[in-house]
Parts: structure tokens; sequence; C-alpha cells
């Protein structure tokens, strides 16, 4: 069997380390540690403790593809896409019992100071809510929609709410706010 490669193991335990205990919460050791490789091994792979976050965040990224496709899968009516989306993260969020959230808002309310990161999660959030907007506009075209509000409009703001639920989960240890974002969103927007 293969020997794992180094940057991948720091790749994955610096993802885990860092939506789990913050970026502010760990040091590189934590990471090395979790890893299971010498602490010296960390900058030949990665500059700093910024450069293997801001690779954390892509992989992160890159592991929710899978379930952002639903959204674009126009076999499925669009209400039906949107509420399976959420629904999808929201079991993600409760088999890890409401420990770590979404690492997306974590680094957004941990690494603003950071222009690197302020200008990967905008791209972040821009791909994101293009990805809702298209949903959105289905879901217009069919006559679902309840509200005259612009599409980009609404996007961003089913991301800020859902963001703000995900806050809220980590306090409470439950999909409370997972159930009222749900219901608000598709019992009041969405006809």
């Amino acid at each position: 069997m293969p020997k794992p490669n180094v940057r991948e193991q720091l790749m994955t335990a610096g993802l885990h380390t860092l939506h789990t205990h913050g970026f502010n919460g760990c040091a590189v050791q934590d990471i090395t540690q979790a890893a299971g490789v010498p602490k010296g091994s960390f900058y030949n792979h990665f500059e700093s403790k910024e450069a293997l976050a801001l690779a954390a965040l892509d992989l992160f990224w890159e592991k929710g593809a899978a379930r952002r496709i639903m959204l674009s899968d126009t076999t499925v009516p669009p209400l039906d896409r949107l509420r399976g989306y959420f629904r999808s993260i929201a079991a993600a969020a409760d088999r890890a019992h409401y420990e770590r959230g979404c690492l997306v808002g974590n680094f957004s309310s941990e690494m603003t100071a950071n222009a690197a990161f302020r200008e990967r999660l905008a791209q972040i959030y821009a791909g994101w809510s293009a990805d809702i907007a298209r949903c959105i506009d289905e879901a217009k075209a069919t006559g679902q929609l309840k509200t005259a509000l612009p599409t980009q409009a609404l996007a961003a703001f089913l991301i800020n709410a859902w963001e703000g639920a995900v806050l809220r989960t980590k306090v409470e240890k439950n999909g409370s706010a997972f159930e009222d974002f749900d219901q608000v969103v598709f019992a009041g927007l969405f006809a």
C-alpha cells in the first residue's frame, strides 16, 4: 500500500482542525500532530498557516460541489432543489452534532482582517449566490415565488440567513434554527 502523501495528510488534518477549532484556535503544531507528521515538514508544503487555511477553505468548498450540483438538476422542480439543498447541509451539521458550523461562515467572522481571505470568501459567496439565483429564476419562471424581490437580493438573503442559522445551531446544539429557516423561506417566500 502506498504511503500517504504528507501534503494530503496536512490538508485533511488542517481542514478538520481549522473547521473544528477555528484559525485562531489552533496552531501549526495542532495540525501536524493531527496529521501525524513532524512539525518541520509543514513548511516543506505550506508557506504559513494562512496558506494552509486558504487551501483548506478551497478544499471545503470543493467538497461541497457535489451537494451544490443538486441546485442545477432540472429534472427536479426548483423549489424542491432549493429545499433539498439546504436540508442536506442541515443534515451534515446534525451528523457533526452542530459542533463545526460552516467553514465559509467561520472564516467570514474570524479572518476578515486578512485581504486574501476576504477576497477568496467574496468569490465563494458570489459563486454560491449565482448557483442559488439560477434556481430562484427557475422558480420565478414557474410562478413559485411569492415576492417580487430581485433575484440577486433574494439569493444573498438566503445565504445570509442560512449562515446566521448555522451560527445559532452551534450555540444551541440543535437544528431548530434550520427548522425556522425552512419554515420562513419555503412557507413565507415561495408558493
